[in-house]
């Protein structure tokens, strides 16, 4: 169910990305008018966040069943005794998958209100808390210990310091103000602690701030399925071409056992490319202000990574190109371009295999859609979760969820066959 509008994009680049969902092979297949309707739905998805929250254990410092009983714990503390289950991904042992309630419609709205930046108001709808930074306006009289009811800027229209504010605002949920209003806009050096602890969020999730940080690692569920799919082995050669911020740089070092390979011209066994992208699959995401050329200007240092990427691969390798974008240009198109430009290497049908296909548009074959890993925030409806019905379903169920409805993600997965 949509509680919030679409993600609020340029026109020209909303366009852009119509062009690559309503291509010609996409209308061939399913009718233009299903792939504009498949297109809008995505767009509203984007503004929502995903169902579950997926955090990775350090399988270094514990079991995975030892760290999920101290995160029931926490959730215990955290969320009033409300009775949350917490799954063990069947496919990906070392992830854990902690259920979102939500969207939840019947808050009552405060008189006392906070207006927040876009970027706050993302990471509050995924479990955070409001930190003074992320805090553009508030009401004339918000003293510390107040209620408030908490709204994103998603045009980022809002002056900070503002009493009130007219203009698009979504709601988030109510929480309880830490600071009074003179505290946060003082006039002195900014802020850095909590602004508002939330306590009636629109989507219930857990938040992590400084829980179990040795054990945990937040991770959306493909970024963690990325790492399976490389299958790095101790005693390999491994690269991760991107490593920022290191999330699945510490996932491979986890699963080699922290042996670490020296950094040797093309004798790497597999190489992990997590390319800079335009990330437009990322949610919730309600507002992107990029313009259209910052939205296009990845595909060609894409392509000079991947081309350093080949090069550092010995014959025999394995090489896996990740983004958490939507765009066909920097993830079919771009597969499409390697496997012509490399005629070295060959696309691998990938272990597991949780994302759906690839999409049409670039000219690839159904086989090759196939082997490549496609994660899309609207392939399944908006899920409607409480409580109760957490209760009702079964583990089976929730489990398809969690792998259907994730961020917007791609994976490709190729062999080096021969030395270039």
């Amino acid at each position: 169910m949509s509680v919030f509008p679409k993600v609020s994009l340029r026109p020209e680049v909303e366009n852009y990305l119509k062009e690559g969902f309503v291509n010609k092979e996409i209308v061939s297949a399913f009718g233009k008018e299903a792939a504009e309707r498949k297109f809008e739905t995505l767009l509203k998805h984007l503004s929502h966040p995903p169902s579950f929250t997926t955090v990775r254990v350090n399988t270094h410092l514990a079991s995975v069943q030892h760290v999920k009983n101290l995160l029931l714990d926490e959730l215990q503390k955290q969320l009033n005794g409300l009775s949350i289950p917490i799954l063990q991904h069947p496919d990906l042992q070392d992830v854990l998958l902690i259920p979102v309630v939500g969207p939840r419609k019947n808050i009552k709205k405060q008189q006392c209100e906070a207006i927040v930046g876009a970027q706050c108001g993302n990471a509050v709808l995924r479990g955070a808390h409001v930190y003074a930074p992320g805090i553009v306006s508030a009401s004339k009289f918000m003293k510390a210990g107040d209620v408030i009811s908490v709204y994103s800027d998603i045009k980022g229209k809002c002056k900070k310091g503002a009493k009130e504010f007219d203009g698009t605002k979504v709601f988030l949920g109510n929480g309880i103000s830490e600071l009074s209003r003179k505290e946060i806009f003082n006039g002195l050096p900014e802020l850095k602690g909590m602004g508002i602890r939330m306590t009636e969020p629109v989507y219930l999730s857990p938040s992590f701030d400084s829980v179990l940080p040795r054990y945990l690692f937040l991770q959306n569920l493909p970024s963690a399925v990325v790492t399976h799919v490389l299958n790095p082995q101790p005693g390999e050669k491994i690269l991760d071409l991107c490593a920022a911020p290191g999330g699945k740089t510490t996932h491979i070092a986890a699963l080699m056992h922290d042996q670490e390979p020296p950094f040797l011209p093309e004798t790497f066994d597999r190489i992990l490319l997590d390319a800079p992208c335009s990330g437009m699959g990322q949610r919730p995401n309600m507002a992107c202000t990029w313009s259209l050329k910052e939205v296009t200007s990845y595909q060609p240092l894409q392509r000079k990574l991947f081309t350093a990427a080949v090069q550092l691969l010995k014959p025999g390798g394995v090489l896996v190109y990740s983004t958490c974008t939507i765009t066909l240009a920097e993830n079919e198109e771009q597969v499409a371009w390697a496997l012509t430009k490399f005629p070295c290497l060959q696309l691998q049908p990938q272990e597991p295999q949780i994302g759906g296909e690839g999409m049409r548009g670039a000219g690839l074959s159904c086989e090759q859609l196939k082997q490549l890993q496609r994660f899309d925030p609207s392939a399944v409806p908006l899920p409607n979760t409480d409580v109760d019905s957490l209760r009702e379903t079964r583990r089976e169920d929730m489990l398809q969820l969690a792998n259907k409805d994730s961020i917007g993600f791609f994976i490709a997965k190729f062999v080096k066959c021969k030395s270039t």
